[in-house]
Formats: C-alpha cells, structure tokens, sequence
C-alpha cells in the first residue's frame, strides 16, 4: 500500500512560491518590462493676441480651457514691432516648463511663427485668424494677396511713440467709427464700442517688417478660418492655412474677433491641437 506524508510546512511553502509566480506573471502582463509610465503632463497653452487689441480678446476662450485643467498664459505682445515682439515672446516661452501649445490671433500669428522657431517645447501652433507668413513676408503683402480685407491705412488713426532711441515712431489704432464694420460685424455694435475704446495702439512698422524663418514648417499646425473676415480677409486666411498645410475648420459667418463672437469653434480646435488631433 503506497503512503503519502504531508508536511504543513512543506505546503505553506509550495503555497507561498505559487503565490509569488501568479503576482509575477500579473505585474509582467500590466507592466511590461517597467514601471507603468505617469501620465503625461497637460500641454501649457499660450495664448498670443493681435493688433488693436490686448489679452482680454481672450476672455471667453480661457475659462474653457482651465476648466479642462490646462494651464493658461494670456501673454502681453508689445505691439512694437514684429522683432520686439517675437523676441519678448521667444523669452516667455524660454521660461515655461513642459511641452507648449502655441496660438495666435490676426497679427499674433506673425509673433507666434517667429517665436517658436527653434524652441523643441512648442508642440503645436494654433493660428486664430491669423497671419502665417513665409521667411521675409510681410503683413502687408499677405493682406494685399486677395481682395477681402477693409482694413486700409484710411482706416487708422495715426499718432507717434518715441522709441528707446528717442525717436519718434508712428503708431495705429482701427477709427471707432468703422471698427464693428472691419473686426466684430457679428457682434453686438454695443460691445464693439468697449473693444474699441480699449485697443492698443499698434507700431505701423508692423506692417511692414519682415518674417523670420516660420516654425509652423517644422512643428503641426491648425488653423481656424473665420468665415466673414474683414480685417485679414477669408480667402487670405485660405490661402494661408492651404499653403501651410494645416488642419483646418472654418467658423461660418465669423468676423475677425472670433474669439468673442464664436469662441466654441476657437475652444475647440486648440483642444485638437493639445490632444494632437489632425
């Protein structure tokens, strides 16, 4: 007759390496190889605005995105000049931590361009009605490259800055008469009259100085078309959207502050640009 013995310490034992090799092939089957990667951390999303206008352009946009638990910069653009200005916003970016969304609205796209160039944190550029030029373009020949935009030298009130230099320099603001007509015709003319009793003033030099090399030929670009753009024009913002090859979505019936009169569309696309979405 066979006899078998049974040992309580033997099988507490046996018990004990089965237990080891199942947690084993569970942690090798969760993580493979490494401890699970933390989740990465969400894009900074910089905010950038154009002329004739200062942060508060993006008043309904920002509380969207914090709510998405984004970090938000409205960043100041000096409005002195497309080398002033670019290289204030390149020192901003300089100091943000992590990777970067980067957007600009009108005349902000031309900061946007130059100020990313070169910075590997920038992930994503995001033109708003923007200006996306090519190396030495300038504002003006982009404005000038369809028929669309009304916003013609007759269209300004010029007054002069004196410079660091001592000279004095000349400088724009849209006339308030005609600026509902050019940048908001779809926005209440009583809320066109605070944006325009609150723009600041724009060097015309802006005008006319030439880009440097653009980031968006090397980093992935979005861009919204507003679709009843008097200031840059509709087909100008086409044109350059299509030349940059650039996801692209157009807000019907938007006037050039279509971060105030559709900022759902805005909202939206700068969440495809943090989440990578083309």
């Amino acid at each position: 007759m066979l006899r078998f013995s049974f040992s309580p310490r033997r099988s507490a034992r046996t018990s004990l390496a089965v237990l080891a090799a199942a947690v084993l092939l569970i942690a090798a089957a969760v993580l493979p190889g490494r401890a699970a990667a933390a989740p990465a951390p969400k894009p900074t999303i910089v905010l950038v605005h154009g002329s004739y206008a200062d942060a508060s352009s993006w008043s309904a946009v920002i509380p969207a995105l914090q709510k998405r638990g984004y970090p938000v910069i409205a960043a100041a653009n000096p409005l002195r000049g497309l080398p002033e200005d670019s290289a204030y916003l390149k020192t901003t970016l300089a100091q943000i931590k992590g990777p970067i969304v980067l957007v600009g609205h009108s005349y902000g796209g031309m900061v946007i361009s130059n100020a990313a160039t070169g910075n590997p944190n920038v992930k994503a550029l995001v033109y708003i009605a923007a200006f996306a030029p090519l190396q030495a373009e300038t504002l003006q020949q982009l404005i000038s490259h369809a028929p669309g935009s009304l916003l013609a030298p007759s269209a300004l009130d010029v007054d002069t800055y004196q410079t660091p230099d001592g000279r004095l320099a000349p400088e724009g603001t849209v006339k308030p008469q005609l600026f509902h007509k050019i940048l908001a015709g779809d926005l209440p003319v009583a809320a066109t009259r605070v944006a325009a009793a609150s723009q600041r003033p724009t060097a015309l030099s802006t005008l006319t100085d030439p880009a440097g090399p653009p980031a968006w030929t090397t980093i992935p670009s979005w861009y919204l078309v507003a679709g009843a753009d008097n200031a840059v024009g509709t087909a100008n913002e086409r044109f350059m959207a299509r030349r940059m090859h650039a996801t692209t979505v157009v807000a019907k019936g938007a006037s050039h502050i279509v971060t105030l009169s559709q900022p759902d569309k805005v909202i939206g696309l700068i969440l495809d640009a943090a989440a990578g979405r083309r």
